[in-house]
């Protein structure tokens, strides 16, 4: 991925994570405010609700214990005549308050629990729970909710004792009290500020100001303590997210708009400082490109290499390398073209003493001395071999310089071979040959120039072997290509010429040439699109390898 993408992706993805995470942490904390607050009104809604129904019970029981208390009251209880008692109990409820008769009912009860008489409201139980309050050992007064025929009550339990010879007697139960119903829990909710009220049993709703209670919702849950204490039921009290989800949903909205507002800014930005950054590491990058590729003439703008930042100064070292390079590569070429031409000459004038002194010494005698015929032929054919090396050395230096290609032919690799070896056999002496190549291998090569690299190749083994010894040249198809090796048993490739062994004029340890030969060689085989390489024979010697693709 180009530097220009990763800096714009970075700042990208830094920018938009900052904003995602602000955004994320801004909306947890208003929902931890909105839950925290909502979890505070449902509490003040309970403590509400409790101070409710306190109010409301002692109202109730208060008048209870009035009632049960007054002497005219309880004389006509104690009459057991259940006429008296109707009609005390008509007479005192015209004396209850507007606001008791509205809010609850009161029923005069047997110990039994059918009701003898009805001091206000409407009730509509057969039979009254009293069995806690007929208990010797009750309070003066019983609370709490009861459960019948469906429906939820809270009754207040007053019971009304005589004395007599046996002690306390029970001769009625004050009932009050009123239903629990929808309306009731509507009366709570709009009491309590807005909490929804469920009261509800084992078989489900009594009362409720909502459909359901969502599992999100704000909420506290008690117990429906019955006239024993033991629980006949459940009140949730809950506030749901109704007001507080619309401003969480307002509020995620422009979070999103933020975040996508955020997201162009982040592009723009990085875009600019992507641009900003990567443009002198640009320059930078191709200029180090055109170094490499040795155009040491290439500078980087002064757009860049005149700022007064890091990428400036870098910049203007980078162009005082490279002006220090160009003018030491041309100082170099200039040097490398001086010592060139003084060791062509050192080379030539070398090379050419022996042949040159062959045939000086040779004619002198012919002319001075008065030789037999046998004599002169000798001298003829030694000033011959002499001539004839001293052409075949200027042909190479020739070569060398005009870099002379010819028609490439279809020819065989054993008959190529076979016209190098035979061209070095009279100077071979006492060295044999072995020739292992396939008679089929062709290849479509340029037949003077491949001859001459593996007379290049045979020349230097036979050099190599004054005191004689075996050269061994093998061919044979190797992974789709032709491989020829050329193996003698000399003294090996010295250690200081192995990096530069197919350099021109490396001619160590060798009794004549130029040092040309491995480097046409090698040349020559890369033009053929092949390669050329050396190793070191087993147990001794060099071992020189050439690859051809075949065909």
């Amino acid at each position: 991925m180009p530097l220009r993408w990763k800096i714009w992706l970075s700042v990208f993805g830094i920018v938009t994570g900052l904003f995602g995470v602000a955004g994320w942490m801004l909306q947890r904390h208003a929902v931890e405010s909105a839950t925290l607050s909502l979890e505070e009104e449902v509490t003040a809604g309970f403590q509400a609700y409790e101070s409710v129904l306190k109010a409301r019970q002692e109202m109730i029981g208060s008048a209870a214990l009035l009632l049960s208390s007054l002497p005219n009251v309880r004389a006509a209880f104690g009459t057991g005549d259940p006429a008296t008692i109707r009609d005390s109990a008509t007479e005192m409820g015209s004396y209850l308050s507007p606001v008791l008769k509205e809010s609850a009912f009161l029923v005069v009860a047997d110990p039994r629990g059918s009701t003898i008489a009805v001091m206000s409201g409407e009730p509509k139980l057969a039979r009254w729970p009293v069995e806690a309050a007929v208990v010797p050992t009750a309070p003066r007064q019983v609370s709490g909710y009861h459960v019948q025929d469906g429906m939820l009550w809270r009754l207040v339990l007053t019971p009304v004792f005589v004395d007599s010879a046996r002690g306390p007697a029970l001769i009625s139960v004050l009932v009050a009290g009123y239903p629990v119903t929808d309306a009731t829990a509507v009366a709570l909710k709009q009491s309590t500020g807005g909490s929804d009220f469920v009261f509800a049993g084992p078989s489900g709703k009594f009362a409720s100001t909502v459909a359901d209670v969502s599992a999100d919702d704000a909420r506290i849950e008690r117990d429906l303590l019955g006239l024993d204490g033991t629980p006949v039921g459940k009140l949730t009290i809950a506030r749901t997210f109704g007001a507080a989800g619309q401003r969480l949903t307002r509020l995620r909205r422009d979070l999103l708009l933020i975040w996508a507002a955020a997201l162009l800014f982040s592009l723009l930005l990085g875009y600019v400082l992507a641009n900003r950054i990567v443009r002198p590491i640009s320059e930078l990058d191709l200029a180090a490109s055109e170094l490499s590729k040795q155009h040491l003439s290439h500078r980087i703008p002064e757009s860049v290499a005149g700022k007064k930042d890091e990428f400036g100064r870098l910049a203007g070292t980078f162009n005082q390398m490279a002006e220090s390079l160009e003018g030491a590569r041309k100082e170099l070429i200039r040097r490398e073209r001086i010592s060139t031409v003084g060791r062509l000459a050192s080379s030539i004038v070398h090379d050419l003493r022996n042949p040159l002194a062959a045939i000086y010494s040779g004619a002198e005698m012919m002319v001075d001395s008065e030789l037999p015929p046998a004599h002169n032929k000798r001298l003829a054919v030694n000033i011959y071999n002499a001539s004839r090396r001293i052409l075949e050395m200027l042909q190479e230096l020739l070569d060398a310089s005009k870099g002379k290609h010819g028609e490439r032919e279809r020819c065989n690799i054993l008959d190529l071979v076979q016209t190098a070896v035979s061209s070095q056999e009279p100077a071979a002496g006492h060295i044999q040959f072995t020739v292992e190549v396939a008679e089929e291998l062709e290849a479509n090569v340029e037949r003077t120039r491949m001859e001459r690299v593996f007379v290049n190749l045979i020349a230097n083994a036979v050099d190599t072997m004054p005191n004689g010894g075996v050269v061994a040249i093998r061919a044979g198809r190797e992974n789709g290509d032709m491989h020829i090796t050329v193996a003698d048993q000399g003294p090996g490739i010295a250690k200081e010429i192995q990096d530069q062994l197919f350099q021109p004029f490396t001619s160590f340890g060798k009794r004549n040439g130029l040092g040309l030969g491995l480097a046409l060689s090698r040349e020559t085989v890369l033009d053929h699109g092949g390669d050329i390489w050396a190793t070191s024979g087993a147990p001794r010697g060099a071992v020189f390898h050439v690859k051809l693709p075949v065909g």
